[in-house]
C-alpha cells in the first residue's frame, strides 16, 4: 500500500491506476489525513451469482403464507 497526497495523485493518477491495477492499493491524503483509497475493481462472477439466484428460487417454490394476505402483513402495525 502506497500513501499520497491529493495534489500528487491528482497529477500522477494515470501512474497510480496502473498501480493499482497490478494489485497495489493507494491511500489518497489531504493534509495528512487519509480522505480515500484506490483499489481494483473486482468483477462479479455471474455463473455464481446466477447459481445463487436459482437457489433462491427453488426455496421460494411450495412457500406460502398459509393464506395469509401479503398486503395485510405489509400494512400491519402501520399508522
Amino acid at each position: 500500500m502506497i500513501t499520497v497526497g491529493a495534489f500528487e495523485a491528482k497529477t500522477r493518477l494515470s501512474a497510480l491506476l496502473d498501480r493499482v491495477a497490478a494489485g497495489e492499493e493507494v491511500v489518497i491524503t489531504k493534509h495528512g489525513k487519509p480522505v480515500a483509497r484506490l483499489v481494483a475493481e473486482r468483477h462479479a462472477d455471474r455463473t455464481r451469482a446466477r447459481e445463487a439466484f436459482e437457489k433462491l428460487k427453488a426455496l421460494r417454490k411450495g412457500t406460502t403464507l398459509g393464506g395469509l394476505s401479503w398486503k395485510e402483513l405489509r400494512d400491519e402495525g402501520r399508522p
